[in-house]
């Protein structure tokens, strides 16, 4: 009787079912999505120009602070996340031309003719021991301060929001609420 060996399995078309199934896990698999901030930054300054020292007076500074407890002081008190957009608001707008608030300048401004504007400007600080979801908070609160303003004014003058304006409409609503966040370099509080 002749002995028969063991059949061989034809292994070719392994690769190919390999390679598709890796296909299959990278295009289903999906991907975290790393938060982070989009800023537009300004131009560098030439060698030739000289560094202006701004003077801004005190009332038109809204100073928000970050420390290294993740605590949130605003004008020197502490503030709760969730209100920081609306004392935001009240800062930038100045509805009632509170003395204690920022100034407003008349500017001409199309669509709107000599409207007073806002001299206001956000000083937002934090320490390097801030954990970057609360800064990312902040920023988002400050953020949504002005698109919650700029929706109001279009709003109220053309019945649209801010974003289904055209270009001209929403450049106009820009200068009545320009986005002025000024953000200093962090600072190590504790240390000595």
């Amino acid at each position: 009787m002749a002995r028969r060996g063991t059949p061989e399995v034809n292994a070719s078309s392994m690769a190919d079912i390999a390679f598709l199934l890796l296909v299959f896990f990278l295009v289903t698999t999906t991907m975290d999505v790393d938060s982070g901030l989009s800023r537009k930054l300004p131009p560098p300054i030439e060698d030739n120009e000289e560094k202006k020292d701004i003077d801004i007076k005190e009332r038109n500074v809204y100073v928000v602070l970050l420390n290294m407890n993740n605590a949130l002081l605003v004008e020197g008190r502490e503030m709760k996340i969730e209100n920081l957009k609306e004392g935001a608001k009240e800062f930038i707008e100045n509805p009632l031309n509170n003395e204690n608030l920022p100034e407003k300048k008349n500017k001409d401004i199309d669509f709107f003719g000599n409207y007073p504007v806002s001299k206001g400007v956000i000083s937002l600080q934090n320490d390097r021991g801030t954990s970057y979801k609360l800064y990312l908070q902040v920023q988002n609160e400050l953020i949504a301060a002005y698109n919650e303003l700029r929706n109001e004014k279009a709003m109220q003058k053309w019945g649209k929001k801010f974003d289904d304006l055209k270009k001209i409409q929403k450049k106009a609503i820009k200068k009545i609420y320009p986005q002025r966040i000024s953000e200093a370099e962090p600072k190590n509080i504790g240390e000595n």
